[in-house]
C-alpha cells in the first residue's frame, strides 16, 4: 500500500537501484521523517530518522576536531561488519541516509547520493513567500 504522505519516496527508490543498497530515509535535522524507500516500513523509517538525526548532530559537533565548522559537514560513513550507512546533507535542514551491504560499490553509492541530493534540493527548496499586500506593512 502506497503512503500518500511519502511524496518523495520514489526518488529514494530510484537511488536504491544500485546493487547492494538496502534502505533509504530522508529526514529533517530534528529527526522527523520526510520520506522513505518502499523497502522499509514507515515505523522503522521513523525510528531510523531519529537515530540518524543524532548521528549527524554528533558528526557536526565534532567538526572542530578536523579544523572545520559544523556548517562544513557534508557526509558521515558508518561501517559495520555487514555493511555501511551513508549519511549526507540533502538541503537546508535535511539529511539523506542510505544503508548498503559490505559488497556495495562505495564510490558508486557516494556519487549516486550526490546526484540524488541535487534532485532533492530542487524539491525541498520552497519558493520565497511574500506577504499579501497590506499584511504586516505600515498603515
Amino acid at each position: 500500500m502506497t503512503d500518500p504522505s511519502n511524496k518523495l519516496g520514489w526518488m529514494l527508490d530510484d537511488a536504491l537501484q544500485m546493487p547492494e543498497t538496502l534502505y533509504a530515509v530522508l529526514l529533517s535535522a530534528d529527526g522527523l521523517l520526510i520520506a522513505h524507500s518502499q523497502r522499509i516500513s514507515r515505523d522503522d523509517a521513523e525510528r531510523i530518522a531519529a537515530g540518524m538525526s543524532g548521528l549527524q548532530s554528533l558528526a557536526r559537533t565534532t567538526a572542530e576536531f578536523c579544523g572545520e565548522t559544523a556548517e562544513q559537514w557534508r557526509q558521515t560513513l558508518t561501517e559495520f561488519t555487514g555493511g555501511y550507512v551513508f549519511l549526507v546533507a540533502a538541503g537546508p535542514g535535511a539529511y539523506l541516509a542510505v544503508s548498503a551491504t559490505n559488497r556495495v560499490d562505495m564510490e558508486g553509492v557516494s556519487t549516486r547520493l550526490q546526484q540524488l541530493v541535487q534532485r532533492l534540493g530542487q524539491e525541498l527548496t520552497a519558493p520565497a513567500r511574500f506577504a499579501p499586500q497590506g499584511y504586516g506593512s505600515p498603515a
